[in-house]
């Protein structure tokens, strides 16, 4: 049987929240919340979902008019925990691509109160060439119009405004947000009384937000389906921990109670030290694991924690390059700990090509950062991360043993694949795959080249993966087995 609402008595709510992503993530964490929210504390929010991107899931949403199961998995208290649940608090799915109109509708909404958003690192960028009266390209300049179609909509109605939470991992993505909308207002030339409406009426939030989500079990789908007694073709899997962090006035805890139903939603006046500790261990262990992993023939979170040689390179990478790098506080050589037990989860299968959807934005914010402070703590590069950084270049090889395909920003793809295809044209030169990957200042803000011995390393890194293997570099150069 076809999940749909023919099929399935559901609530119809109203749009209280636009939410700009349909991927895993978000439908795991965000719309998870506004479920049980919905079913525990009578919040009555439904959803629209913007699909921020051409291509993407908003076509099979709307076949199951927004429906979908969550499956919940891990040990909570010390007990096993495997749960699903119906979330039904999507209402509507639009492709502003496609109905450019009817996503500016959106923004007549009366019972609209928040912005939700997950673009990824990529998503939170000033696009110059975006404009007002077609669809724009970016995440801000799509927002920027629908705000201003808000504020024209409501004679610039104060209690119009919206609170505003952007889910991307970026540090201060409330505060750049914002920033960069601003930029569209004046790009765009528009009122300065819209420019107040924005500043007095909506709230800009910082967050963090934390929960593995795998996404779509494609493994073990029939055996779900059977169980389910529907075709469900946007199941998620997520692991049972989450933590959503919200920097800000504490007003959002009254219109968004999370806290009341028990949900682990932090609100605090500094989300700093939450935020460093997860994205540099956590999402930068990930992000380190990808090139490791994929290049080793690993095909999972787990099976690379599992793995002789990649599972020991991880550990040590976290324990001796992350996390010296990190203040010291209370409770992080634990949060380690935790973060490779959460790794270790045997009923959450995380794909690592998942996890590589735009892998050099998400290397720039989760562990530039930590080679940056292990060079300043130690005077030297640590070789492990710099281990990584070369494999990421090398996975994003055309010619890449693996059968990979880059996910990501089209500009770095065409930028990797025109570097190795100049190497291989002129039968090598490595060294000008690594400074043409580090003069990139689209993705890390500067041109790193001159970054004392970080283009020599990474050479050299990389030319014994592609001389020897990624195998070899492991245990030979860094003594891991």
């Amino acid at each position: 049987m076809k999940l749909n609402r023919n099929n399935i008595n559901t609530a119809a709510r109203p749009i209280r929240v636009v939410q700009f992503g349909e991927g895993n993530f978000l439908r795991a964490f965000i719309d998870w919340m506004i479920q049980e929210l919905n079913e525990k504390a009578d919040f009555d929010a439904g959803v629209a979902v913007v699909q921020p991107i051409p291509q993407g899931l908003g076509e099979l949403l709307n076949a199951q008019d927004g429906l979908y199961h969550l499956y919940l998995k891990g040990i909570e208290k010390g007990k096993l925990i495997n749960r699903h649940q119906l979330v039904d608090c999507i209402q509507q799915v639009v492709n502003p691509y496609e109905d450019y109109q009817g996503y500016l509708e959106l923004a007549k909404v009366e019972t609209l109160q928040f912005i939700f958003s997950n673009t990824t690192e990529a998503g939170i960028r000033y696009h110059e060439a975006d404009k007002l009266d077609e669809v724009q390209d970016s995440f801000p300049a799509k927002l920027t119009a629908l705000l201003y179609e808000r504020f024209r909509h409501f004679g610039g109605n104060i209690s119009k405004g919206l609170h505003i939470l952007p889910c991307e991992l970026i540090d201060k993505n409330g505060q750049i947000l914002k920033e960069t909308i601003l930029k569209n207002i004046e790009n765009w030339q528009l009122p300065k009384a819209f420019q107040n409406w924005i500043e007095t009426a909506c709230t800009f939030y910082n967050t963090l937000v934390d929960r593995i989500v795998p996404g779509f079990p494609k493994d073990r789908i029939e055996e779900i389906h059977k169980e389910l007694g529907f075709e469900d073709q946007l199941v998620v899997e997520g692991e049972q921990f989450h933590l959503f962090v919200i920097e800000g006035d504490e007003k959002i805890k009254e219109v968004f109670p999370a806290e009341k139903i028990g949900l682990n939603v932090i609100v605090t006046d500094n989300q700093a030290p939450y935020r460093t500790r997860k994205v540099r261990i956590l999402n930068g262990a990930h992000t380190s694991l990808v090139p490791i992993g994929i290049l080793s023939g690993v095909e999972t979170v787990k099976e690379g924690l599992d793995h002789e040689q990649v599972g020991a390179f991880l550990k040590q990478l976290i324990k001796e390059e992350i996390v010296p790098t990190l203040p010291a506080s209370e409770g992080i050589h634990e949060f380690a700990e935790d973060v490779l037990d959460r790794f270790r989860n045997p009923f959450v299968k995380h794909y690592l090509n998942s996890i590589s959807l735009n892998s050099f934005p998400k290397f720039n914010t989760r562990v530039l950062p930590s080679i940056s402070g292990y060079f300043i703590k130690e005077g030297k590069f640590s070789q492990r991360l710099l281990v990584a950084f070369a494999a990421l270049i090398k996975l994003y090889d055309p010619k890449n043993e693996q059968g990979f395909e880059p996910q990501d920003d089209q500009e770095v793809v065409d930028l990797l694949r025109s570097l190795w295809e100049n190497y291989y044209a002129t039968q090598g030169n490595l060294e000008s795959v690594v400074a043409g990957v580090l003069a990139f200042e689209t993705v890390w803000g500067a041109n790193l080249n001159n970054l004392g011995n970080l283009k020599a390393k990474l050479t050299q890194y990389l030319a014994q993966i592609q001389e020897e293997g990624i195998g070899v570099l492991l245990e030979e150069n860094l003594n891991l087995v």
